[in-house]
């Protein structure tokens, strides 16, 4: 195909609510010698979209200025050193930004090919959540059958990916969310136990699940106040992964749990990795969980989906926190 100039782009106009969000035309990216050039046709939407367009979110200085962090696309140029994918390509890409838009650039190795069996707007909905649970639960949690996982914000799109790739794994999973309906969705998914934090200490009702026990691994995207009783639910040798601070980053803590139950604690966020770490972490994602997605034990939940000139109303939806699953962009035709 003849690539234009121009191209249809989501830009922030000035830090504030979804009303910034304008479309307007900006310059196709010109791509590096080992990027890609994807012709976007879905772009998922994430929380640090909403907290970078609320100027919360420092965008790294080698990155787009425009929003979006995951696309599902088809390859239509690459660099003089780009050699891992053909022309006409489809693949799903963790972005360095600019994923709000006709067009975007990435570098080739942060590309994953798409599944087949998926639309784009599933398809979209794979690279943050995967690359985030295979990094942090796997990985740096290093979960495994024998262990009892407990998942905060269960419902998201992270916390569904969680859900499926721990049960898949054969771990027990125990999970929070907000209402009963998203509780019953996590039950759904595959969690054994469901904890509506808004009517129960969840502290308590998963000590009593697991009869005192405690867990071994906990994913945390709240923080907060949940730190400590998350410290104070991992039984000996826990692992606490936390990947994000919905209740903020403070956190008054008894450290002596870690220092009697011998924890560890780790967290971690995609896009202030080296590319070469990211790298190694999409290996591991196409190792580990694309065979998650071709056998069904791993599916795509899209709660909703707009065109690429209702992405305010795809940000109010994310930040009003009733949605479960994924939200997405239509920004191309199949």
């Amino acid at each position: 195909m003849t690539l234009p100039t121009t191209m249809r782009a989501v830009e922030i106009t000035a830090p504030g609510d979804p009303s910034v969000l304008q479309i307007c035309q900006a310059d196709v990216p010109v791509v590096g010698p080992g990027d890609v050039l994807i012709r976007v046709l879905a772009a998922g939407v994430n929380r640090p979209d909403c907290m970078q367009r609320q100027g919360h979110y420092k965008v790294p200085a080698d990155a787009s200025a425009y929003p979006g962090l995951e696309v599902a696309g088809e390859v239509v140029a690459r660099g003089t050193a780009a050699l891992k994918w053909q022309l006409g390509d489809r693949v799903v890409a963790l972005t360095h930004g600019g994923g709000y838009a006709e067009f975007c650039k990435v570098d080739e190795r942060h590309c994953l090919p798409w599944p087949e069996n998926l639309s784009s707007l599933e398809a979209a909905t794979l690279p943050e959540t995967c690359f985030t649970v295979q990094y942090n639960l796997l990985t740096r949690a290093a979960l495994v059958a024998a262990d009892t996982v407990l998942i905060h914000g269960g419902s998201s799109g992270i916390g569904s990916t969680a859900i499926q790739v721990s049960k898949a794994i054969g771990a027990q999973v125990l999970v929070t969310a907000g209402s009963d309906e998203k509780c019953a969705y996590c039950l759904e998914l595959g969690a054994d136990h469901a904890i509506n934090y808004r009517t129960s200490d969840w502290l308590v009702e998963a000590e009593r699940i697991t009869n005192g026990r405690g867990v071994n691994v906990v994913l945390d995207m709240v923080a907060g106040p949940y730190v400590d009783k998350n410290l104070k639910l991992l039984a000996l040798d826990g692992r606490y992964a936390l990947i994000a601070f919905l209740l903020g980053p403070k956190a008054e803590v008894n450290l002596m749990h870690v220092l009697t139950k011998r924890l560890t604690l780790t967290g971690s966020a995609l896009r202030p990795q080296s590319p070469e770490q990211k790298s190694a972490i999409a290996a591991n994602c196409q190792a580990s969980m694309w065979p998650l997605i071709a056998n069904g034990q791993l599916r795509s939940v899209i709660h909703s989906s707009f065109p690429l000139n209702e992405v305010s109303q795809a940000h109010e939806l994310m930040e009003s926190g009733t949605h479960m699953g994924k939200i997405v962009l239509e920004v191309a035709s199949d």
